[in-house]
């Protein structure tokens, strides 16, 4: 029968939650790929503190045909959750360099952190918050909290459990605290010994049981992330884009039978435009004004149009696109992003550059030749809550939301997850991390971890286990966080642009429209070339960490990264000259003020010298050459 559930399966498959300051308050991640902007300030607490982003969960019961059947709640099931989460960042081996590209064998040796420490003491470096059950509806408290962890004998507080009226799960991640067992400062943008973070992932599962008869339920995953200081921005290239492309070229999913202009293609174009907001050269070529605004109604009408009066300019357009073999090392082509291998100065190697998956390059040639649905409507409206979904699209639409919101770019290392996401043998199902039972051993490597070793069927890219996805980010993240530069720090030099490419500005903005500049955009009585000058003049993201070099401002990263902009959505004006919508950096103004750490000058981007970086290893990958 259409309406007997016989198994259930948790959405999403792999929740996304981050750290935040605030010591009560937090928001739900996003649970629709376009989700309604928040009032400003909404993502901040009454004291300026950043506030988690919790991972939600629902469980959703289907019938023999695969149907969804519903939602299921407390009220008509009995749910028991259980999560675990771990760190596992100290105990791991370095990150130098994606292992699965063939420059991996170039970069320096990957070691294992805090290589001094020998033996059984290596345990002290493990953080494992251990497993947590709840259950029931509008449950919370210290039992549900994951505290029992230790880095050395400090303890650790990785996150806690709540549930909502319903009983759906909600996974909250740590405070954002970092530190290091013997006070000292953090020196490098990746393996800092000594150093611990409250970042953290683990598997989701559940024991479902309608009127006595327990359910077959397929589990999920969290990962607990750094902020996201650019909310509503995606990059071009998703971890939902990447992982789709990995099962599919793998057999697992379909290939697609037909393009849809307005969900494959027009994504691609929206998302570089709306890169405006954190990278000012993006906004130079496809922000308000720029030749390639593709957020205009009418580009969009004649790239959205399969009829062969615009076959050249779709052409044209699918060919902007870089592609490995016939673009080489070029920093032209799109995206204007920094790729897996990218060094200082740039390595004789196409992966200087990010590049879209080999899915979307194919679904941008079919609708280069016109073999695409023409289905751009520009008075569409996208859901903008889970409950404007039809219920048959709820859990894909969860699946998608939260992975849409995770980069993908260069994996030097990443901001959420790294390289081994690529990998068709992690995953279970669709868009399921595979997990690793608690009987299977946990291999032992050795004190070096190598490419051949580290794809191989023998090798950590397989069943996962609580702490083995976020293993291979930086420890902690804010040092990285504070490395991730962009053109004029970190690659070409001026000489060939000061703004691109970039590293990850979707999530850690380059350049910004400061709340006094939107202040005179908003001013309709004062002059238009001033109010133009304001809207085209974008500040230093970065300014925040201050004056000083390198090493002070990762460490001022650690202390006060609730201090760095978060680019709101705000009002526009009314009068036609600038966009209906602007992006904003809302800072915490009078706690900067009060700190001399953060007294810095405001650059307006050009005026800025360039910084001598050669010296730090996040750009110089290859010392020995390639």
């Amino acid at each position: 029968m259409k309406d007997t559930i016989v198994r259930a399966a948790i959405h999403p498959a792999i929740g996304i939650a981050r750290v935040g300051n605030s010591k009560t308050e937090f928001y739900i991640g996003p649970e629709v790929i376009n989700p309604a902007a928040q009032d400003p300030g909404f993502y901040r607490d009454d004291t300026g503190a950043l506030k988690r982003e919790a991972a939600r969960f629902r469980v959703y019961g289907y019938n023999a045909q695969g149907e969804v059947v519903r939602e299921l709640s407390c009220a008509d099931a009995d749910i028991e959750w259980q999560v675990h989460l771990a760190n596992q960042k100290a105990s791991w081996y370095q990150f130098q360099l994606a292992l699965d590209i063939p420059e991996a064998v170039a970069a320096p040796d990957t070691a294992l952190r805090n290589s001094d420490i020998k033996g059984n003491d290596r345990k002290k470096l493990l953080i494992d918050g251990g497993k947590i059950s709840i259950s029931g509806a509008d449950q919370s408290g210290s039992k549900y909290r994951f505290d029992k962890g230790h880095f050395f004998d400090k303890p650790v507080y990785l996150g806690e459990l709540q549930t909502q009226a319903d009983g759906q799960l909600l996974v909250l991640g740590g405070h954002g605290h970092s530190a290091s067992v013997d006070d000292k400062r953090a020196t490098t943008f990746a393996n800092n010994n000594g150093w611990h973070d409250d970042t953290s992932d683990g598997p989701v599962t559940a024991r479902v049981s309608i009127d006595g008869q327990e359910l077959i339920v397929e589990p999920a995953w969290v990962v607990v992330a750094p902020p996201n200081y650019g909310p509503l921005q995606k990059s071009v290239r998703t971890m939902y884009d990447l992982i789709t492309d990995v099962q599919t070229q793998s057999g697992l999913l379909d290939q697609p039978e037909t393009v849809s202009f307005s969900n494959d293609i027009m994504p691609l174009f929206l998302r570089m435009s709306n890169l405006e907001w954190v990278n000012k050269g993006y906004a130079t070529q496809f922000g308000w004004g720029g030749p390639q605004y593709f957020q205009s109604e009418a580009l969009l009408a004649q790239l959205g149009d399969g009829s062969d009066l615009f076959k050249e300019l779709r052409q044209q357009t699918a060919n902007m696109f870089r592609e490995f073999k016939r673009d080489g090392k070029a920093p032209q082509p799109w995206p204007w992003l920094y790729g897996d291998a990218m060094s200082v100065p740039p390595a004789d190697t196409p992966r200087q550059h990010a590049t879209v998956t080999d899915t979307q390059l194919a679904l941008l040639q079919r609708w280069a030749e016109g073999d695409f649905i023409s289905d751009y409507d520009p008075s569409s409206q996208s859901p903008r809550e889970l409950c404007d979904v039809p219920l048959q699209e709820q859990p894909r639409m969860l699946d998608q939301a939260a992975l849409e919101f995770c980069l993908a770019d260069a994996f030097h290392p990443g901001c959420e997850m790294t390289w081994p996401m690529r990998h068709a043998s992690m995953y279970m199902s669709e868009y399921r991390i595979r997990h690793r039972r608690s009987s299977q051993a946990v291999p032992n490597y050795g004190s070096l971890l190598t490419p051949d070793v580290a794809v191989s069927e023998q090798g950590p890219l397989y069943a996962q286990s609580a702490g083995d996805i976020t293993r291979w980010m930086a420890v902690p993240w804010q040092t990285d966080t504070a490395s991730c530069k962009y053109g004029y720090y970190a690659g070409y030099g001026p000489k060939y642009d000061p703004y691109l490419p970039t590293f990850w500005p979707a999530r850690v903005p380059n350049q910004v429209l400061t709340e006094s500049d939107y202040d005179l955009v908003m001013d309709e009585s004062a002059p238009k070339e001033q109010r133009s000058q304001a809207f085209n003049r974008r500040d230093d993201w970065f300014r925040t960490l201050g004056d000083g070099g390198y090493v002070d401002q990762i460490n001022n990263m650690i202390h006060h990264f609730d201090k760095m902009g978060v680019v709101e959505t705000r009002k526009g004006p009314s009068d036609g000259l600038f966009p209906t919508t602007l992006q904003v950096e809302h800072r915490d103004l009078d706690a900067i003020a009060t700190n001399q750490t953060f007294r810095a000058k405001s650059t307006g981007g050009e005026d800025k010298a360039e910084e001598d970086i050669t010296a730090i290893d996040k750009y110089k990958r290859f010392p020995k050459g390639l």
